[in-house]
Formats: structure tokens, C-alpha cells, sequence
């Protein structure tokens, strides 16, 4: 069973198109939150019905999502493009990166440091969720 939803990839065009647009909000965050407004229509006209909305909070390090982002195709692929951009994987290992788009499609963009004490936590949560413990779990 595959672990997004069937509409899973609807939005890579078009994040694949502000790609250079995110990388300029990533290497900005260092400084401080950037903030970006999209066209809606331009969400709207990929899928007017998006359960949920097209708002989302993305939280990633590591090329990982730190938060649940599973009831958001928009999130998904977004992670999606920025695990497969060099310059992003590189800005992702050395800091957590929160993406939060709101209802009125503004993109915020905030960096976020984490020490070594926090990565540790985070392995530590990642060992836990592995595959082999949700099937002793659900079993």
C-alpha cells in the first residue's frame, strides 16, 4: 500500500518551478524568517479540492520530516523536491528548516539551529518509528 495519498506528485511542477525561489528563502533564513506570497490560483487550478486546504507546516532536517505530514500532498511534494536539490540537502544537514504556508498562501521560511543534544533526540525518534517497530506495534 503506498504511503501517500493517490494524488501524490500534483504539485511538483510547480514547486519544481520556484525551486530557485525556495533555495534564495532557505539561504535567507539564516538571517532571518522569509516570507514569500504565491499566486493562489496557481494552487487552486492544480486541485480546487485539496482536503484540507493547501495551507501546511513542513518541518525537515536531514532530509527527513520532523512533523506528521502525511494529510498534505502540498507538503509531500515539496519535501520531495528539496530532498532531490543538492544545495538543499546540503542547507537541510546542517540546520532544521520550517515551511509554513498559511490560507492566504504566504510561505514562511524559518531556520532553526539544532544542537547536537537535539539530533541525538531526533535519531533516537527516527530508531523508534523504524518499520520494524510499528509492525511489532500494530501487531
Amino acid at each position: 500500500m503506498p504511503s501517500y495519498p493517490v494524488n501524490h506528485n500534483l504539485y511538483i511542477p510547480l514547486w519544481n518551478k520556484y525551486k530557485p525561489v525556495l533555495l534564495k528563502l532557505m539561504r535567507g533564513a539564516t538571517e532571518a524568517p522569509q516570507e514569500y506570497q504565491f499566486i493562489p490560483h496557481e494552487f487552486r487550478d492544480i486541485n480546487p479540492k485539496e482536503r484540507g486546504g493547501h495551507a501546511f507546516k513542513l518541518e525537515a532536517h536531514k532530509r527527513r520530516p520532523q512533523n506528521n505530514i502525511k494529510m498534505s500532498v502540498v507538503a509531500q511534494d515539496l519535501l520531495d523536491i528539496l530532498i532531490k536539490s543538492n544545495t538543499a540537502y546540503e542547507l537541510m544537514e546542517e540546520a532544521m528548516y520550517e515551511f509554513v504556508m498559511d490560507k492566504q498562501f504566504k510561505l514562511t521560511v524559518t531556520r532553526h539551529e539544532v544542537t547536537n543534544e537535539e539530533e541525538e533526540t531526533v535519531s533516537n525518534q527516527q530508531e523508534e518509528k523504524s518499520p520494524e517497530t510499528e509492525t511489532e506495534e500494530n501487531a
